[in-house]
């Protein structure tokens, strides 16, 4: 009993101990960041840490490809299959449709290559169109 006193007062009173760390440049240029205050006269930014680590950089998102089907998965979440029902055949033969009239059309297009947007070039463009007719032809009834 008196151990869990003991715990969940540390538990309690962690939140209130936040590291100070000091962060200034010397003649040189160089940074320095410390627990301790700089020599006198020097200038500083006090920088409270919260004791949380957190990653430098998100993890870059897997790329399926140059899909031009807008229905896709964000990539965080994996890509599940879709059941062949008239359904889903539907509504992929109708975004295909949109896609084509999309690349068709005088506007700039978007698609997110290795984790960058990117305007498609004219030739892209060609190959995402002839792809898409494509797909259409083979699983679009009377396509």
């Amino acid at each position: 009993m008196r151990r869990l006193l003991i715990a969940t007062a540390l538990l309690l009173a962690a939140p209130l101990v936040a590291a100070q760390t000091y962060k200034w440049t010397d003649a040189n240029g160089t940074v320095h960041y410390s627990d301790s205050p700089p020599p006198q006269g020097t200038k500083y930014n006090k920088v409270t840490t919260t004791g949380t680590v957190e990653p430098l950089a998100a993890p870059a998102p897997s790329s399926s490809g140059d899909s031009s089907d807008s229905s896709a998965a964000k990539p965080s979440q994996p890509a599940q299959p879709m059941a062949d029902t008239p359904e889903n055949r539907a509504k992929y033969c109708a975004s295909l449709k949109s896609n084509i009239d999309t690349l068709k059309g005088s506007g700039p297009v978007v698609m997110e290559q290795d984790g960058q947007q990117k305007v498609l070039t004219a030739d892209q463009r060609q190959q995402q169109q002839a792809a898409a007719e494509g797909q259409v032809k083979q699983f679009c009834p009377g396509g």
